[in-house]
């Protein structure tokens, strides 16, 4: 199970003065749709991409398990703790000799667990993204979040609007150098 931290609030400032700035809106009447759709489309970049783009923090449970388990949001830039959970009791802290960690030149991290104890799953808490906040991301990818928030929001009351699966071809090809794609 992955738990991610919510989009900071300064970067959702950020965002939000950049649709605005982009759309030509100057009334703050809808700005909590206009955040709204701002969310959307950091959603829908992250999950084309395959990776955050923003950092934040995010903690993961995992089964305490001796083999390497990669953590699921990427590209890590540190691994914060990794907590023992029993089947009963509290949660507690595991020794560092506990554990072993590591983070791959991509930016995969992994944990595996050596001395559980009473764990039969870990927390592992960690800090993932490309960028530290909305002024470092690449031009192309915030270009291409604000592009898709101001789509989103000037085509909300079209009747035969559909459903976003897709970015538009434009904000694709901003976000395709950044792509990461799975097999299986």
């Amino acid at each position: 199970m992955l738990i991610l931290a919510e989009m900071a609030a300064a970067d959702l400032a950020a965002a939000r003065s950049a649709a605005r700035d982009h759309a030509r809106i100057t009334q703050t009447s809808e700005d909590a749709l206009l955040d709204a759709q701002i969310r959307a489309a950091l959603g829908l970049c992250e999950a084309f991409c395959g990776c955050l783009v923003l950092a934040r923090e995010a903690a993961q449970i995992l089964p305490a398990r001796p083999d390497w388990q990669r953590l699921a949001a990427r590209p890590v830039g540190a691994i914060l703790g990794v907590e023992g959970i029993p089947a009963e009791g509290a949660a507690f802290m595991l020794p560092v000799d506990a554990y072993a960690i590591d983070i791959d030149a991509a930016g995969d991290g992994m944990v595996r667990v050596i001395a559980p104890g009473a764990a039969g799953r870990v927390r592992v808490q960690y800090r993932a993204g490309l960028a530290p906040d909305w002024a470092a991301l690449p031009a192309p990818i915030a270009q291409g979040i604000v592009r898709l928030a101001v789509h989103l929001f000037s085509s909300r009351e079209m009747p035969d609007a559909t459903p976003v699966a897709l970015p538009p071809a434009a904000v694709a090809a901003l976000w395709r150098p950044w792509r990461r794609m799975g097999l299986g």
